[in-house]
């Protein structure tokens, strides 16, 4: 096999592998769980999770709007219908940029604006000063 060919099949081999695992069912409960990334909306913007970033809660926004997981490819048409949580304003950080949503402020979790895959300077730097 040339080596172009190889290249080309590690490639999808490797696309293949992160869509699998990113839908693992669980083992133990013979059910799927949801495989989807926590997503909200917030006055039209898209945010995302992010772990591992300390920050300060700050004052109520409005509500965020979770849409339902779609992990099944469309092939499940009973679709669970859209949740909303509270939205909080980070200190230090644009809510254009990151919000916290949750229930109360003390059970909330952090999610920001991805673009391309990036996340923006100022979150970056939030988890640098985490560690």
């Amino acid at each position: 096999m040339s080596w172009v060919k190889r290249s080309v099949l590690a490639l999808l081999t490797a696309a293949a592998a992160a869509s699998m695992s990113a839908c693992d069912p669980e083992e133990d409960s013979g059910e799927a769980a949801p495989s989807c990334v926590y997503v909200v909306t917030y006055e039209g913007r898209t945010y995302r999770d992010v772990a591992n970033v300390e920050f300060t809660v700050g004052n109520e926004l409005g509500t965020a709007t979770q849409p339902p997981c779609d992990d099944t490819g469309g092939q499940n048409r009973g679709e669970e219908p859209s949740t909303t949580e509270n939205a909080y304003a980070v200190d230090g950080v644009s809510p254009t940029v990151a919000i916290a949503v949750g229930d109360a402020p003390d059970d909330v979790r952090f999610v920001a604006v991805h673009s391309g895959g990036e996340l923006p300077p100022e979150v970056e730097k939030l988890i640098a000063d985490s560690w």
